[in-house]
């Protein structure tokens, strides 16, 4: 990677993965893994988020493939060569921390030369290259200025120059966005993004934030207690859930329970607590008789349904307006139903107290086994 490079691969090439995880487990005490069995392969030129909940494992990954923590058991490669047991200043991997981790005596420009005097590059190549960077993240005049004369904005990008300047294959990024408010950090999600595309380098991306990761990736791995429940496009996890857990994590859901009283090829059908009966696409191998969850997205829920397996007349319990769509809440089966909807076509008679009709496709409902 250089820092002129122009070329994106929208697909990572079909060649032997940047970085490799194999069979790797963490344990802090020697009893309890906190990562468990984790093998991945990461290809170059992607953007792959690692997400999920605090505490499932995601973080420690990252930090065992920067070199901040050693695997209890298991190795990870870097371009083929093992790192496992390799000290972090010997990877030449870029990082960009939450904090910024800038020295707050240093101006910026010294700041991001700093991997550079490390390295004993000469004086005219690192001003060469910090001036490179800094013109990439759109700081080319701050050069001069004090960490602390920044906003939270800019001090991010400061530390994502320090992360490119030296070229790496690899950057890896740790909840970057984390300490700024929304609109900077869609604002920074998307120039992140340009950055990424612009010089096809290798980023890993730790957030528990599921519409950052939705919104930069190629990939994503979901990870809870300590292993990747699914590894997948963003389209993929949304639209195809592989469990409870990651339609529940990855965007809003509808999650009811209920029992399997029926079964036909690939849809059972569930009952839930008050009797009403549900079709679903069964995902699991589910029997009659199996306790199951329902996962079901809101936005696929009809407000004015025309022929579908599933319909049912619901009592509207409150509206939500939250401008780009209005949140619609029923009860089914003794358990909360939420319905999303553009605000410019909701139906004429729909108010608070009043009954309508609302409907689902079974293919658009998901049938997981519960627990």
């Amino acid at each position: 990677m250089t820092l002129t490079a122009t070329t994106h691969r929208d697909a990572p090439v079909p060649s032997a993965p940047l970085v490799s995880f194999s069979h790797v487990q963490k344990s802090y005490d020697g009893q309890v893994l906190v990562v468990k069995d984790l093998s991945l392969d990461i290809a170059r030129g992607e953007f792959l988020t690692l997400l999920g909940p605090s505490g499932s494992g995601k973080t420690t990954s990252l930090m065992m493939l920067a070199g901040f923590e050693t695997p209890t058991n298991g190795s990870i490669t870097l371009q083929g060569r093992d790192i496992t047991a390799l000290p972090p200043y010997k990877r030449g991997i870029g990082m960009v921390f939450q904090n910024y981790a800038l020295f707050p005596h240093m101006t910026v420009a010294d700041n991001v030369a700093y991997p550079l005097r490390a390295r004993k590059l000469s004086e005219p190549e690192i001003a060469r290259r910090v001036a490179t960077a800094l013109d990439m993240v759109k700081l080319g005049a701050f050069g001069k200025r004090m960490p602390a004369q920044l906003s939270g904005g800019q001090q991010q990008r400061v530390a994502l120059a320090r992360a490119l300047v030296f070229e790496p294959e690899l950057i890896l990024l740790d909840e970057p966005l984390g300490a700024l408010d929304k609109q900077l950090r869609e604002r920074m999600q998307y120039e992140l993004k340009q950055i990424h595309e612009r010089l096809g380098v290798t980023m890993v991306y730790v957030t528990h934030d599921q519409e950052e990761a939705l919104t930069m990736s190629d990939r994503i791995a979901v990870f809870d207690q300590g292993r990747i429940q699914q590894l997948a496009t963003p389209e993929e996890l949304y639209e195809s859930p592989a469990n409870a857990f990651v339609a529940g994590f990855v965007g809003e859901n509808n999650s009811l329970d209920g029992v399997v009283i029926g079964r036909s090829d690939a849809r059972v059908t569930v009952r839930l607590a008050d009797g009403v009966e549900v079709v679903a696409q069964s995902i699991d191998a589910l029997a009659i008789g199996d306790e199951a969850v329902l996962c079901l997205r809101p936005e696929r829920i009809a407000l004015t349904p025309g022929e579908t397996e599933n319909k049912y007349v619901l009592e509207v319990e409150r509206l939500v307006y939250l401008g780009e769509a209005t949140r619609v809440v029923f009860q089914l089966g003794g358990q909360e139903l939420i319905a999303k909807a553009d605000p410019m076509r909701l139906p004429q008679e729909l108010a608070r107290g009043a009954r309508i009709e609302i409907g689902w496709r079974a293919d658009e409902c998901r049938a997981f086994r519960k627990g």
